[in-house]
């Protein structure tokens, strides 16, 4: 149900704040501003899905850009070239601390507005929804003296809020730690934080340089986006710091492979990196309505080929007036990998993909897809949401454990129940059809029955 605001008689300023304050109590991550022909659609991102929230005459989409521009920093003249900014300000007594971009496209600027949470952080490593085994070995890998961290994954995953729950561990009276970060989407206290900005050269290896002379006891980089960064955040992990940092793969595997693709040399790397947290979202299941079914014959032979287990009932999505759709929030899915000295031998000696993807995945590592499964199994999500968030190339189980004969069965089965219900649901609809037909024969008249007859 769209939203509706009488532009007539509610001032533009009060329409830019109501928006902003209604999407941050809905639990939305994103406001999207997308400017079409006839009108500006108003969505809102909640729980990683884009819903429609409003739309907005085009006489007044002007004057509503050109509002969050206002607030947000940016130059209100400029409309051919993209634009960041920022909003801090508390509304209706709600804190908000907003990241705002603005782009050019062929029917006006399209303005995306990011609401940063920071509850999560806050509360610690121990809400992440690391399970038992993973959350142990996570608290190993920040205890080490020195090395290099890497918490992984894809726009949006909460990456960001891990590392910030890590450096909120880390963070003690004794301990230097210093961030370069674009942008300093936290502010902790005790921590010293650097705000890149390319524009004078202060890029992150500039950055990094400096604070090697600041005495350091733990560096915390943003984002490790090229080669140069990658080299310096390595070798000051060796020279005895902790480096935290994240970098866009998908697991652990892709993640040494990436960084090997960025010329990062092997003695280094295997003299250096100590673990790689790999993450995901998926939704969660709201405790409200949950409901448990009977597990489908895919869902059994899924959970027997990756898991070992049998299982027979399985938790699914009901809905409620708490969550509207069955879901409400979203939990991490996480696959941690702890350095051990064989992977380090082998990275030395340059071993290839296949001999790394043996040791790794059989180094007690649980992949995204066993994690996930275990969700399921414990009620946290759906089999269905797992199924359409891990990507075959992303989980590499070898041996017993057939992966993509398990996903591509399952797939099948599903598209199968799906024609198998549609075919019943047709041939029901024909039968009700002729019965009508049969029931209710059409009356002729003379001239009718004359020309059939004929």
């Amino acid at each position: 149900m769209l939203r509706t605001f009488d532009f007539n008689k509610m001032p533009v300023v009060e329409v830019v704040n109501e928006i902003l304050v209604d999407s941050s109590k809905r639990g939305a991550s994103d406001i999207h501003f997308d400017p079409w022909e006839e009108f500006m659609k108003i969505r809102i991102r909640i729980d990683g899905q884009l819903i429609d929230y409003a739309e907005v005459p085009n006489i007044i989409k002007k004057n509503l850009v050109t509002r969050i521009k206002i607030i947000s920093g940016m130059n209100i003249t400029e409309s051919r070239l993209p634009q960041d900014g920022a909003i801090k300000a508390t509304l209706q007594d709600i804190p908000l601390d907003l990241r705002v971009s603005c782009l050019p496209t062929s029917n006006g600027e399209k303005i995306v507005i990011r609401i940063l949470d920071y509850s999560m952080s806050l509360a610690g490593i121990e809400t992440l929804g690391f399970s038992e085994a993973n959350y142990k070995k996570v608290l190993q890998m920040i205890s080490i003296p020195n090395g290099i961290i890497l918490v992984t994954g894809a726009t949006g995953t909460g990456k960001s809020t891990t590392v910030y729950s890590v450096l909120q561990r880390l963070n003690k009276e004794y301990t230097n730690i210093i961030t370069v970060e674009d942008p300093i989407e936290m502010e902790i206290e005790g921590v010293n934080q650097v705000q890149v900005n390319s524009e004078i050269g202060l890029t992150f290896a500039s950055a990094l340089r400096s604070i090697l002379r600041q005495d350091p006891n733990v560096i915390m980089i943003g984002e490790i986006r090229d080669n140069e960064t990658a080299k310096i955040a390595v070798r000051a992990s060796i020279t005895g710091h902790i480096v935290l940092s994240t970098i866009h793969t998908n697991n652990s595997l892709n993640t040494i492979e990436r960084l090997l693709d960025m010329d990062v040399e092997r003695y280094l790397l295997a003299s250096s990196l100590e673990g790689i947290i790999s993450q995901k979202l998926a939704r969660r299941l709201c405790p409200h309505c949950r409901t448990k079914r009977k597990a489908t014959h895919y869902e059994k032979e899924l959970f027997q080929k990756v898991l070992h287990r049998d299982i027979n009932e399985v938790w699914s999505a009901e809905g409620c007036e708490e969550c509207g759709n069955g879901y409400k929030g979203r939990i991490a899915i996480h696959e941690v990998l702890l350095i051990n000295q064989e992977i380090r031998d082998a990275l030395s000696e340059g071993a290839s993909k296949e001999e790394l993807r043996k040791l790794v995945y059989q180094a007690g590592v649980n992949t995204l897809l066993q994690d996930g499964l275990e969700k399921v199994e414990q009620g946290y999500t759906t089999f269905e949401e797992i199924l359409k968030l891990i990507e075959l190339d992303d989980d590499d189980l070898s041996g017993e454990n057939d992966l993509r004969s398990a996903i591509d069965t399952a797939r099948i089965a599903i598209d199968q129940k799906e024609d198998e219900e549609n075919k019943i649901e047709k041939e029901h609809q024909e039968k009700t059809e002729s019965k009508r037909n049969v029931s209710a024969p059409a009356k002729m008249n003379d001239s009718q029955i004359i020309n059939a007859v004929e």
